[in-house]
């Protein structure tokens, strides 16, 4: 499946805003080189543009697309699913991506990014519920169980991981975690304060509400 490989500072600076993509080690290198260079990638524009209507909805659009790594048709479809479930649309699609799988991974402390997430569950290192699963995109539910393949829990990578993830402790109100046994369990649905995404989604659903 076609994924954006380069660089993810660029996404940010598109967006006018750090959207978190690298990992916490390389946290002050991300926010200096942000810091920098706030204009959109190319040559420093004379004027910041004002944005249209439209243009604000897409921005907003496009910043949470880009912090869950998914494609339009993907992205339009969770919108979609939303749009017919009881509730406020808006938070019930952050609450559809904050329960993929890779985002859970991330958010859990297993891996420093969703990117790095998905590679681990393409490589087959994650089990839901004892039963190894290769789809980032898989949607969890109350009372399902994470953990790390066997083999897989010696890797230096993840040991980096557990004592940064044990050393920031942000794992959000919905989600339990044993760093001990290498494991997490849903216990909740996520609420719109443990998104830490800074979008209004409000506007997202104006803009497909069209």
């Amino acid at each position: 499946m076609a994924r954006y490989r380069g660089p993810v500072v660029k996404l940010s600076r598109r967006e006018g805003v750090n959207l978190l993509l690298k990992s916490s080690h390389n946290f002050n290198k991300e926010k200096s080189s942000f810091e920098k260079r706030k204009y959109p990638p190319g040559p420093p524009p004379k004027r910041k543009p004002k944005l249209s209507e439209y243009g604000v909805q897409l921005r907003e659009k496009q910043k949470v697309k880009r912090v869950y790594g998914v494609l339009e048709k993907q992205f339009r479809r969770y919108f979609e699913e939303a749009n017919r479930v009881p509730g406020i649309t808006g938070e019930t699609l952050l609450q559809f991506l904050e329960r993929r799988l890779d985002s859970v991974v991330y958010r859990l402390g297993f891996a420093v990014t969703r990117r790095q997430a998905r590679n681990f569950i393409a490589h087959r290192h994650i089990l839901v519920n004892g039963v190894r699963v290769d789809i980032p995109s898989y949607r969890v539910s109350i009372g399902d169980k994470i953990e790390i393949r066997d083999k897989f829990r010696s890797s230096s990578f993840l040991e980096e991981n557990i004592k940064l993830a044990q050393s920031l402790n942000r794992t959000p109100a919905w989600l339990n975690v044993d760093f001990a046994n290498l494991t997490g369990e849903i216990t909740g649905m996520p609420a719109r304060e443990d998104i830490e995404i800074p979008v209004k989604e409000q506007v997202i659903v104006e803009l497909y509400s069209k």
